[in-house]
Order: C-alpha cells, then structure tokens, then sequence
C-alpha cells in the first residue's frame, strides 16, 4: 500500500529516525514498565552481632575447621553447627568456607558478569570525544557521547577485579551512525548512538571509543587479570538514517531546492523555536533513487523509496520493525552484495563475500571480533527479533573463529576453549525453552529486578525466589540464567530504593548470591543515579559513571561491602552453579554446592 505524502513523512520519520523513543532493546516493544508500589517505605530488619550457633548440615564434618570470608574469624564444627558472630560491617552476613580454600574452576553459572557502557564508564583520553565531529549539546547532555572509551575501560580493570568480576559486558564497540536523531517521543534532544546500538559499521571499532590496537590491549589486560570480555552484539538492525550520514556517504536525497536549509555540515542544523529535533525531515526526500546507495531494499524493510515495508514487532516479531529500526532481512535466502555506502568506504573491513545472504555477512563481522581481538562470549540483542536458525549459525561460526585464535595463540589462558553466548529475551524469567537449543548458554532473566528491593530490606525474603531458581536451573535438563536489579533499559535500583545508602548496600547480597550467572550494572555497587531522561524514560539509567562519590563515606562502605560480597562470590562458583538448600530459618541459613565446591550463608537477625 501506498503511503500519501504526509502519512510517508510521519512514517519515515519513525523508522529512520525514532521519533517513537528511539532505542534497541526488545523491552522498547513490551508493555509498561512495573512499578514499585511501595514508593518511600523501606522495612530494613535488624540485624545482629551477636554471637550465634550457625548450622552447617552436612557439608563441613565435626571436627572441621571453617572459617568466615568475612570477618575472617575461624571457627571448628561441633554437633553440626559453628558458633561465630557477624562483623560489625557485615549487615548481620556470615559467609562460611573451608578455613583450607582451594583454587575452584570457574563456571559461568557462578560468572558475575559487570555491564558497561562504554561511553559512559570512563575517559581515558579527551581527544576522541567529539569524532566524526559530533558536539556536545551544552544543556543536560541527554543523548551525546560523553567521552568513555577503550582506554578509560583498561584503566579501571584493576577496580573491577577487586569487585570480584569474572566478566565484563561491553556494549558494542562498532561504529555507529556519525549524526544524531530526534530523541524521545518529544524530539527534545539529539540522539546519537553512544550506547553502541545504532550501528554503521559492523566490522570496525568507534573512533570516539577508541582504536583497534585499543580494544585489544582491553581484551589482553582483562584477560590477564582473569577476566573475560562479553561483546554486545545486534543482529537485528542497523542505526537509523541522520542527516549527517546523508551527507557524509552521499545516500538518500533531499527535497529539490531544500539544501539552502541547511548548513555547511549537515548534523549542525537547528530547529527554529517552534520546532523540534524531528523536524528535519520535511526536508528530505524518502522517494528518492538515492537511498539504493544506503542499506538498500535487499538488506533490510525500511519502508521508502522501493524498499519493503516492516509492521511493527508486536506484529511480526521476525519480519517487524522495532523502535521503527531498519530491519535486516536475515532470513532472506538471495545472495546479496555490499551497500554501496560501504563499498565505498575507505576505512571498512567489509569485502563482498561471493554468494553470501545478509545473515552471512553479519555472522561473519560479527566473528571477525573474535578471530581477530580473542573476546570470549557474545551478548545478543533482541533475540526474540531474529529467526532462530540465525543464533544457531552464529554460534557454530563463533566457536570456529575461537578454535582459530585459540590455534594462533596457544600459551594463552584465555579465552577459553568454549564461547559463550547469553541472549536478552523480553521479558524471559527463569524457565528453560527452546533458545537454549538455538545455540544459547544463558538468557537474562527479568523477574529479579522485581524481588531486589525485598531482599535489599531483609535477605531471608530472597529464599523462596533462590530455591524456585535453583530447582528450575537443576531439573531434568540443567539450564543457566543472566539476573540483574538494574538494567540501562528498565530501571536502576537506586531509583527503586530511593537512592537510600543502607538498601544500597544490602541488595549486594540479594543480587550476588542468587543462583545463576548475575549482572552488575555499571555504578549498582556505589549507588550510581538517574541523569536526565528528556521524552525517554531510559536515558537516564546511562548517567556517567560517580566515581567522584568514591571519596563520600557512605559510598566508599557501600563499595566495600559490594567487595566483600564480590570476592567470596568470585572465590566460590558454588554460589552461583551450586544447589540451594535453607538449613535453618532462625538464622536464615542456606548452603550452595557443587562436586568442588561448598559454602553456607547465614544472616543473623536480632
């Protein structure tokens, strides 16, 4: 069907350029955020530093020595239980082992997993921050890059390993769209694509986030610190049209005469004052020839010129738009050749592939990644949006490019022997269905950010959530799960508890000794807050990273208590992949176990 010109323009807008909160996440189509209904009221329970008998149950003999992670105190089992006290700073925490720790292999059930936006993490050097001439707003920043990059990352490694950190999740380094988009329902910002979501060029790194030799001094001194290196990738889409791309690789076209409206460098238009940052679009021309020389009508649904057009996801939730996002054809079977834009492009990697479809394309610069730098695991984008036998190709190709990097690198460590790949399914909980068999380690589980304030307020509240989880994942066909309490596409735990120190704290033990794989977001562990939103409830869970709070008493006590929690969970892989047992409720007392490993957490009310 045929669009009039006025119901085109509102279209396109849309799809090239997010006039509906444009985002990437698979939540962006899913129903209203849930909301805490407890607003203001918090229930913390007392806790104590009295001495109290902890019941161990089998897994330490009488006569055993354990001792606790935490305070340090030694302890011998007698009649099956041990008497200790908790730490004055340990938030009634009693954290049990072996007094004779042993080296335990790691499993990614056990992996805590620290989720960074690059560019919004830290900046390790200034003259990057404005590549391929973006600009700062001068106002509130909503949605500009901020400067973070590969070398402000590398420099932090030392702090995340003191945080315990098996892993961390970079969102995708690839280069992405050189303008900006209206931001928001509102178009009361520019949008460019700091988070890494609005690719341009799958195949090299963004300039502003730093250079190729960058990344991989990132992924080698991760390594070397133990760490491994999760990549963000989206098959899904590619990043919406703007101006400045228009100009900058001569695709699209405008309306005739229209070029007098704006200036030398395209992305520096401005809006007039009753207009906003969408209005740009009356100026070009969506039934223009010159858009077979973007993308083009093979590669993705796009909706103009003689492309073909995407319902929405909620429609179609393979052939859909989300968030009016190109849409790549990955299940077309037609061989296809590079867009022209990148045929053309002097500095790409991408080469045309003889007889290859849009899904081979991408697996393979999405591969190249691994072949080239070592990363150790894929985090997939909006999975549910792509067909499943993708996933499935993927993994079999990036297991091979890690065999081959693992043949050119023989005395290294890492990465490991088998990729892993964790993929966001909206709104997946803790059940095992059939993405685990499309090629899937994990997928992120969304229910426990709604349990984290309860557990934040009194552990013990955790318990029914910890068993349902541990016999879900350790049924007939074993599974894992990704848990987070703050997400840069929901919400961020210090808005849910009212940026309170106290639950700050404490919701370290909801969330690090959950069974399954957890996430850290970037700043959960010193009560990183909101930055401004604009029309776009999410922006504001990107702020940058405080690390200015550090030096504030109460942040530093959050952050050693996060630390504390970290290591023991770090030095434990039992915690995570191990089997949850309550021993007693009166002390809250559970224990985790695999073959090698065990410990027994206990939390002392008073």
């Amino acid at each position: 069907m045929r669009l009039t010109p006025l119901a085109r323009l509102v279209a396109t807008c849309a799809l090239l350029a997010g006039c509906a909160s444009p985002g990437t996440q698979s939540t962006l189509d899913s129903a209203a955020q849930p909301t805490d209904n407890r607003a203001g009221q918090t229930h913390l329970c007392a806790t104590s530093t009295e001495q109290t008998r902890i019941p161990v149950g089998d897994l330490f003999r009488d006569g055993e020595w354990v001792r606790d992670a935490f305070s340090g105190k030694r302890a011998q089992v007698e009649d099956g239980h041990v008497s200790l006290a908790p730490a004055k700073n340990a938030e009634g925490l009693v954290m049990l082992e072996s007094a004779e720790p042993v080296q335990h292999r790691f499993q990614w059930a056990g992996a805590t997993v620290y989720f960074v936006i690059t560019d919004r993490f830290a900046n390790g050097r200034t003259d990057n921050d404005h590549a391929y001439g973006r600009k700062s707003d001068g106002n509130k920043e909503i949605g500009t890059f901020h400067g973070g990059d590969f070398a402000g990352l590398t420099g932090r490694l030392d702090y995340l390993q003191k945080l315990g950190v098996n892993a961390i999740w970079v969102s995708p380094p690839v280069e992405q769209i050189h303008g900006w988009v209206g931001g928001g329902d509102q178009g009361d910002f520019r949008h460019y694509g700091y988070h890494g979501y609005y690719a341009l060029d799958f195949t090299r790194p963004d300039a502003a986030y730093g250079t190729e030799e960058e990344f991989q001094t990132l992924v080698d001194q991760a390594h070397q610190r133990g760490i491994r290196v999760v990549m963000d990738i989206v098959m899904n889409h590619p990043g919406y049209s703007s101006l400045q791309d228009m100009q900058d690789f001569h695709v699209g076209g405008l309306f005739d005469g229209f070029e007098k409206y704006l200036p030398e460098r395209w992305g520096d238009w401005q809006p007039e004052s009753w207009e906003n940052f969408h209005a740009y679009h009356a100026l070009i021309d969506y039934d223009s020839p010159g858009w077979s020389h973007w993308w083009c009508k093979d590669w993705v649904r796009a909706g103009i010129a003689d492309y073909p057009n995407a319902p929405s996801a909620g429609i179609d939730p393979i052939k859909g738009s989300l968030a009016y996002l190109p849409d790549f054809q990955t299940e077309s079977t037609k061989a296809v050749d590079l867009p022209d834009f990148l045929a053309n492009k002097a500095d790409t990697h991408a080469r045309n592939l003889p007889n290859a479809t849009v899904r081979d394309y991408l697996i393979q610069w999405h591969t190249s990644w691994i072949r080239r730098f070592g990363i150790d695991g894929f985090r997939a984008d909006t999975v549910k949006h792509v067909e499943p036998e993708a996933w499935a190709e993927l993994k079999v190709a990036a297991q091979k490019a890690l065999d081959d990097y693992r043949a050119n690198h023989p005395d290294q460590a890492l990465p490991a022997r088998k990729f892993w790949m964790v993929g966001e399914v909206f709104p997946h909980s803790v059940t095992r269905d059939h993405y685990y068999d499309d090629g899937f380690d994990a997928v992120i589980n969304f229910d426990l950010q709604d349990n984290a304030l309860a557990g934040a307020e009194c552990l013990p509240e955790m318990d029914s959530v910890y068993a349902d989880y541990s016999q879900s994942m350790h049924g007939d066909k074993p599974f894992n799960v990704m848990s987070y309490i703050s997400s840069h596409d929901t919400r961020l735990f210090s808005s849910e508890a009212h940026n309170d120190p106290e639950l700050q704290k404490r919701v370290a033990a909801a969330l690090l000794f959950t069974p399954g794989t957890v996430q850290v977001f970037y700043g959960d562990e010193s009560g990183r807050r909101d930055g401004p939103n604009g029309s776009d409830p999410q922006q504001g869970t990107r702020s940058d990273m405080n690390w200015d709070a550090l030096d504030n008493p109460e942040t530093a006590s959050t952050l050693a208590y996060w630390r504390k929690l970290g290591q023991f969970r770090e030095a434990h892989p039992a915690i995570g992949a191990g089997r949850h047992e309550r021993l007693s409720s009166s002390p809250y007392t559970f224990s985790r176990q695999t073959d090698d490993d065990r410990v027994v957490i206990s939390f002392v009310r008073q």
